[in-house]
């Protein structure tokens, strides 16, 4: 069974449906905030993802075994992405400074790791961040982040729990993080 709880509309000129069919050419189809828990049921097979970061050191899932890990969809051409880092942010550190079984990892799109790596010293993004590879590792996301910026939270299993579509606070994620981390 999927719950899901709207923090906007996925019916109204904001939905990312609606956005789509725009016309706009802004460059993303950015999410209403609507927040998605999957059942344990329901949650589908563990993801793989792994790769280069934008620093040039290597990050894969499979080094987290056991971990709850939030996976952050983002760009830094991306507005609503830039509104959300602080808030990340919170989170991360709330996370990590409570619990030594959560994990962070962004997943950078549609631009250089020059540029990625500008925005994360700018805004001390203190997590790394996968450099964009063309969206294969989008592809690998079954579908879960149809827009910038996106947030997945990944069971122990490293099987999507949660998501939550365009920017978030950070008292959602962490909600959602210690949802995950007791179920």
């Amino acid at each position: 069974m999927l719950t899901a709880a709207a923090c906007g509309t996925t019916s109204g000129a904001n939905s990312v449906a609606a956005q789509a069919r725009a016309g706009d050419r802004k460059g993303y189809v950015s999410g209403d905030g609507s927040v998605e828990r999957i059942d344990r049921a329901d949650r589908g097979r563990p993801l793989t993802v792994a790769g280069p970061t934008v620093d040039g050191r290597t990050w894969s899932l499979q080094e987290h075994p056991g971990q709850v890990v939030v996976l952050n969809v983002w760009g830094s051409w991306c507005p609503p992405c830039i509104t959300e880092t602080p808030e990340l942010d919170k989170a991360y550190r709330t996370l990590t400074g409570r619990f030594k079984d959560v994990a962070f990892i962004g997943l950078d799109t549609k631009e250089s790791p020059e540029s990625a790596m500008a925005f994360i010293r700018a805004n001390r993004v203190p997590y790394p961040s996968l450099a964009y590879d063309g969206g294969q590792r989008m592809i690998s996301l079954d579908g879960k982040a149809p827009a910038t910026p996106t947030t997945l939270v990944l069971d122990r299993q490293h099987r999507i729990a949660a998501r939550v579509l365009g920017p978030l606070t950070a008292s959602t994620l962490v909600g959602l993080v210690e949802d995950v981390r007791a179920a």
